[in-house]
């Protein structure tokens, strides 16, 4: 049985890879684990969380998990882009899971952190998916 935080974020990838305003920004860069020698921008995932949200007879998750978008380049518009179209990507889907059933997924917050090096902006979304687990 897949773990649903790794399924949800696996089909969140996927969404990100397919999204066509996403990949003019940053390619095919998007990164469930950063590789050492990353080209920015780029997005890749941060941290997750999942939380029970049972109800009547279903045994449900409420997962949280963060997209982050990395830029050097044009003052952070670069990131801000990229974060926007992550969240066009994927806010208001229906994740497409094989062993569970998403309910719903949604964007949370949006920060935008400068990086103390002066040249490194840091975007990070944070989503909010329903799971149904079996």
């Amino acid at each position: 049985m897949t773990d649903p935080i790794l399924e949800v974020q696996a089909a969140a990838a996927a969404l990100l890879r397919a999204s066509s305003t996403l990949a003019e920004i940053v390619g095919e860069r998007v990164f469930l684990t950063v590789p050492e020698d990353a080209a920015m921008p780029y997005v890749s995932f941060g941290p997750a969380d999942a939380v029970g949200d049972d109800a009547e007879c279903i045994d449900g998750l409420e997962i949280t998990f963060q997209i982050d978008a990395w830029s050097r380049s044009g003052g952070g518009s670069e990131a801000k882009r990229a974060g926007h179209a992550a969240r066009k990507a994927l806010h208001q889907t229906e994740l497409a899971l094989s062993e569970n059933a998403a309910v719903l997924c949604e964007h949370r917050t949006t920060r935008v952190i400068p990086d103390p090096d002066g040249k490194t902006v840091h975007v990070a979304l944070t989503f909010r998916a329903i799971v149904e687990v079996p």
